[in-house]
């Protein structure tokens, strides 16, 4: 299949070869696309560049979601790099201190709310604002984010990140509108329990899984392809008339009462 031939898309959010942003990345590219990468930090830079190698990826950049200088900066060198276009964004950023997932949410100090609230969710506003022109330029384009089921019920230890999802959700469906009159699309994959390097900061992680794979109806475990596969769905074609979306990837856990 070639759904994404001469396609160009910007990946935010790859850590390492587990991350679910790879996942996408890698259908992405066996289906054609060209790839360029942003990475937070010097801890996993190399693991990045290497990941991107692997894919031809023509940009791979630095790029703190917190900075709209630094946002600036990547979507200019996207723009530089593919004659002021772009096709494809997926956000798979998220970030909240570890502490405030461990203890009561009603502990959350105001400045480490609005940290997981700014990185996880207004990170997603400010990108697609500065992926509009480029996206208009190129006719259209469709973008992608990752939420959870934590936004929408109350999950025990998700706290925080939990109000940052709900307002990432909100944020999908006004972009949708805002967006959608220059045909760009923005929808969300809402996966189950994948074992990810943030996943593994969540308390009761394990135990989160044991209980996913008992009341799923599917009873059984997703992995990153899983997701991989239907994020490239949202980001396709296929679903061009598919917006201010959010598609369940979690073996139908989120229809369940208990």
């Amino acid at each position: 299949m070639s759904r994404f031939a001469g396609k160009r898309a910007l990946v935010m959010g790859v850590a390492n070869k587990r991350s679910i942003a790879w996942a996408i990345a890698r259908r992405l590219a066996d289906e054609g696309a060209e790839l360029a990468f942003t990475f937070q930090g010097e801890r996993i830079e190399g693991n990045v560049r290497e990941l991107a190698s692997s894919v031809g990826s023509p940009l791979v950049t630095p790029c703190d979601v917190r900075a709209d200088e630094d946002l600036e900066r990547v979507f200019g060198e996207v723009a530089e790099a593919w004659d002021g276009r772009l096709d494809l964004l997926v956000h798979s950023v998220a970030f909240a201190a570890a502490e405030d997932l461990e203890g009561r949410f009603t502990d959350t100090p105001r400045d480490r709310f609005w940290l997981a609230v700014d990185i996880s969710a207004y990170s997603l506003v400010a990108a697609a604002r500065a992926a509009e022109p480029l996206m208009a330029a190129a006719g259209g384009g469709s973008i992608v984010t990752m939420t959870y089921l934590g936004g929408e019920r109350a999950v025990p230890h998700y706290n925080v990140m939990g109000v940052a999802k709900a307002t990432l959700d909100a944020s999908v469906k006004y972009l949708a509108w805002d967006l959608g009159e220059r045909d760009i699309r923005v929808n969300a994959v809402s996966a189950g329990p994948v074992r990810t390097l943030a996943a593994r900061s969540i308390a009761g992680f394990t135990e989160m899984e044991s209980m996913f794979v008992e009341r799923a109806p599917l009873r059984r475990h997703i992995d990153a392809d899983d997701v991989g596969a239907a994020a490239a769905y949202l980001l396709s074609d296929d679903a061009k008339n598919v917006t201010g979306t959010t598609l369940y990837v979690d073996a139908g856990y989120h229809a369940m009462g208990m």
